[in-house]
């Protein structure tokens, strides 16, 4: 079966053609540095890390472009009120998204390019959009004209006139109040260390144009893919595409975005003031678990953030990888090539291959693991030996093999804290009976057992609940 993947621009499921055979270019849209990274920006670029594992199982090189915006109105006037250089406030949130990024397995990308890096290519650009008749200049800013290019609106299937202004400038600096910034002229106040020469005069890029430049630079005129996440669609990917073509390049062939993560309905953000930060979150969480939620839901679905979201995943990692450990133990470990060369199971390809189907692959391995159970129960070893390496298999497209090296020591912290939590119920229901029959006594002595374990018991209406101590 052909890879087939839903393309934003033309609204269906296409068979993915690679430009080259065997070769697939990707440029997703990177961070913009203002801020630490919160789970609603892991969401997408977890959701291109699945893509880009299965382009690689299915044999093909895997050009990743993935940028990164460190020059914005937003990183200047934040590093301001902070009282900081800009390139310094955007530097260290750059190293919090790597270190995220690494945190939940993710594969590097070929090439993580900056804007301020990319500041020749971006200035050829316009110019060459001055030259073709699609920019103006207007005191040192140069705007890209919406009206003289007639596919403009092509991607989200907007006609110029349901549009909003842009907000990147003052509506009466331009001949439209719709045209955007491909170049912004310094202005007073602003640090001098934030602009650069060009044509026009000292100033800085455009948040849209630097996409178009890079992608450009490490991909060529045309390539495979361009991704991002949904709220990116306008006016950031709408913008990049016409720039580029009114350039006279191709640019992307195929359009996919991923979905939000959402609390009670409303996408997460900073600007609503419901941001997990990743950073928080790993803290009381295995990082496993979290790839485990924001990859486990169709990337086109909205996925509905709450309390039991990472309980949940952590419950599903724990079955996963004790799995794999028994089994493991059982009949000894597969090498990472025997994983990444094992035969996948056909229903599982199918679903990979169904835009990027995950839930239901996802249910294919649960199905190989309760297989692989009842293997075990029965002795049967050629059979755990097949299941174990199957799962595996499958996993590993997903970035998720608990025996690898980013998570065999947390795939195993798993296991031990399943057997814990057996272990520990056990005693919490032995202690509730004597609370039932009023012996205070042997009630209060479970409870010092587990206390000198190092285990604190916590009652509510609910029932008794259990956790490590953090003291020292």
């Amino acid at each position: 079966m052909t890879l087939r993947l839903y393309d934003t621009a033309t609204r269906e499921v296409r068979d993915f053609e690679p430009l080259v055979p065997g070769r697939a270019g990707i440029y997703v849209c990177g961070p913009t540095v203002q801020g630490s990274p919160h789970v609603g920006h892991l969401r997408s670029f977890v959701a291109f890390d699945v893509l880009q594992r299965w382009l690689i199982r299915t044999g093909h090189h895997v050009t990743m472009i993935r940028n990164v915006t460190d020059i914005e109105d937003k990183v200047i006037a934040k590093a301001a009120e902070a009282g900081v250089p800009w390139w310094a406030w955007a530097l260290q949130f750059e190293r919090e998204f790597s270190e995220a990024f690494r945190a939940v397995g993710m594969l590097p990308a070929d090439y993580e390019p900056r804007a301020t890096g990319s500041i020749p290519e971006i200035v050829a650009m316009i110019e060459l959009l001055v030259e073709r008749g699609h920019a103006y200049e207007v005191n040192g800013s140069v705007y890209f004209d919406t009206a003289s290019f007639p596919a403009y609106g092509a991607l989200t299937n907007q006609g110029l006139g349901d549009m909003a202004p842009a907000a990147d400038s003052p509506a009466d600096a331009k001949r439209d109040p719709r045209d955007f910034a491909l170049w912004k002229a310094s202005k007073p106040g602003e640090p001098t260390s934030a602009v650069w020469a060009s044509p026009w005069g000292l100033g800085r890029p455009g948040w849209h144009i630097e996409c178009s430049a890079m992608a450009r630079r490490y991909l060529g005129d045309e390539f495979d893919i361009h991704g991002g996440g949904l709220d990116l669609r306008f006016p950031h990917h709408e913008n990049e595409q016409a720039q580029s073509r009114a350039a006279g390049y191709a640019f992307a062939r195929l359009w996919l975005h991923s979905a939000w993560v959402t609390q009670s309905g409303a996408k997460m953000s900073k600007s609503l003031g419901n941001g997990l930060l990743v950073s928080e979150v790993l803290r009381e969480h295995q990082p496993a678990a979290l790839r485990l939620a924001l990859a486990g839901v169709h990337y086109r679905s909205m996925l509905e953030y709450s309390d039991s979201t990472l309980t949940d995943a952590t419950a599903t990692w724990a079955r996963l990888a004790g799995f794999v450990q028994r089994a493991s133990e059982r009949v000894g470990s597969h090498t990472h090539a025997e994983v990444a060369a094992a035969e996948l199971p056909e229903p599982f390809v199918d679903a990979m291959n169904d835009d990027l189907s995950v839930p239901r692959a996802l249910a294919h391995i649960h199905e190989a693991v309760r297989l692989g159970n009842a293997a075990l129960t029965a002795g049967d070893d050629p059979a755990v030996a097949s299941a174990v390496l199957s799962v595996r298999a499958m996993l590993d497209v997903l970035g998720l093999d608990p025996a690898c090296e980013q998570w065999k020591g947390e795939a195993q912290a798993s296991a031990a804290l399943t057997a814990l939590d057996s272990l520990v119920q056990a005693d919490i229901e032995a202690r509730a009976q004597a609370r039932a029959a009023k012996d205070w006594q042997a009630a209060d002595a479970i409870r010092d057992r587990l206390s000198a374990a190092g285990i604190v018991i916590e009652d509510s209406a609910d029932g008794a609940r259990w956790s490590l101590s953090t003291d020292d």
